[in-house]
C-alpha cells in the first residue's frame, strides 16, 4: 500500500510541473487553509439566506468541527509529510503532519453540509471540494491515503450532523422543534 501511495503521489505531483496546474494547486491550497474558503462560504450563505441562517451557521460549524477533528487525528497519528526526491512541494504547510488531510476534511464536510442545505449547493461545492482534494496531491504535501482519510472524516462529520443542521428552530414555547 505504501508503494502505491507513493507512486500515485509522484504521478500527481508531476502534474504540478505545468505552471497553470501549479498555480491552481497553490491557489486552492491557500484558500483552503484552515477551511477558510468553506467557512467564508457558509457565513456568506448565512448572511444572504435569512430564512435558513441557522442551518448555514450550523453547517459552517460542522465544517469547523471536521477541520478540528482532522487536526486532532494528525496530532495522534503524527505521519510525516511526503518527501519526493526530485520534486519539492509547491506550497508551504502549516504543520509537519500529513494524516489526515485537513483541507480534504473541511472540503468534504462543506460538500456534504451545503448539499444537505441546498441541492444546488452540493452541485457547486462537490466539484470544488474534489479539486481541493486533488490539489493536495499535485502540491506534493499529502499522500493519497491522507486525502482519502480526510475526505472520509469530513464527509462523516457533516453527514452525522446534517439532521442537526437542518432541524427547524425552536418554537417559542420550547415545544416541537426545540434545539
Amino acid at each position: 500500500m505504501r508503494e502505491a501511495d507513493r507512486r500515485l503521489l509522484s504521478a500527481m505531483r508531476d502534474c504540478g510541473t505545468d505552471p497553470h496546474v501549479a498555480a491552481a494547486a497553490r491557489g486552492l491550497s491557500w484558500c483552503g487553509e484552515h477551511g477558510a474558503v468553506w467557512i467564508a462560504a457558509g457565513l456568506l450563505g448565512a448572511g444572504a439566506d435569512h430564512d435558513h441562517r441557522r442551518a448555514w451557521l450550523r453547517g459552517t460549524a460542522l465544517i469547523g468541527a471536521a477541520h478540528l477533528a482532522s487536526m486532532a487525528v494528525k496530532l495522534a497519528v503524527r505521519r510525516a509529510r511526503p518527501q519526493l526526491p526530485a520534486l519539492e512541494p509547491l506550497v508551504r504547510t502549516a504543520g509537519r503532519h500529513s494524516f489526515p488531510s485537513s483541507h480534504a476534511a473541511s472540503a468534504a464536510a462543506a460538500a456534504v453540509a451545503f448539499g444537505a442545505l441546498r441541492p444546488g449547493g452540493g452541485n457547486i461545492a462537490a466539484p470544488l471540494a474534489a479539486a481541493m482534494c486533488v490539489s493536495r496531491l499535485v502540491a506534493g504535501v499529502h499522500y493519497p491515503t491522507d486525502v482519502a482519510a480526510g475526505a472520509l472524516l469530513g464527509g462523516l462529520t457533516a453527514g452525522l450532523g446534517a439532521a442537526w443542521m437542518t432541524r427547524p428552530a425552536a418554537a417559542p414555547d420550547g415545544g416541537a422543534g426545540s434545539v
